[in-house]
């Protein structure tokens, strides 16, 4: 067994706190505190995701490669929530930028700071 646990995902950011705020509502998480650049929102099974507060932030051009997204998250939602959960993400302000009609096993979101992730059926 490795000596090496993985510790948390950190998504840089102009507003740590707004972005956090995001996840947390997405997620059904709880904000864990933070502090000027740094705030963590954890989950019921102790997974957390990081938020860094960046000065001059400059968000991932999704699909182009100008500003290269780098990474993206995906999370699963069963087949019969999917249209819920797209629902649920565009209120909290993320913006649908990729879903065939015709695949329909994913759909491709920026979150409010511009980073792309996935809603992929489970």
């Amino acid at each position: 067994m490795s000596a090496i646990k993985f510790g948390v995902i950190a998504l840089d950011c102009p507003d740590h706190r707004a972005l956090a705020n995001f996840y947390a509502e997405m997620l059904d998480w709880q904000v864990t505190g933070g502090d000027e650049d740094w705030i963590e929102v954890a989950g019921p099974t102790g997974r957390i995701l990081a938020f860094q507060q960046v000065a001059d932030y400059r968000p991932p051009q999704w699909p182009g490669q100008d500003v290269p997204q780098q990474m993206h998250l995906d999370f699963d939602v069963a087949r019969a929530d999917i249209d819920e959960a797209e629902r649920k993400v565009l209120a909290l302000g993320a913006k649908l930028v990729q879903s065939d009609e015709k695949l329909r096993d994913w759909r491709v979101y920026l979150d409010p700071a511009g980073h792309p992730f996935c809603l992929c059926l489970k």
